[in-house]
């Protein structure tokens, strides 16, 4: 596992945020809590994995993070 840094557990943080809020976006419309749970999933996997798929693709752009 990598090494915990402060952007991961803002992350994770974000992420466990992101995915209770699909008790709410089921509410509203099943459509938004696929949303919702597909952000979610991919901070937490970013804050433990250390790799982050929207990451990549800005670098690969050309775009400085």
């Amino acid at each position: 596992m990598a090494k915990m840094t402060v952007d991961r557990w803002i992350r994770a943080i974000a992420g466990a945020f992101v995915l209770l809020s699909l008790l709410l976006a089921w509410q509203v419309d099943p459509r938004w809590a696929w949303f919702t749970a597909f952000v979610g999933l991919n901070l937490l996997q970013s804050a433990f994995t250390g790799w982050c798929p929207m990451m990549s693709i800005l670098r690969r752009a050309g775009i400085p993070g």
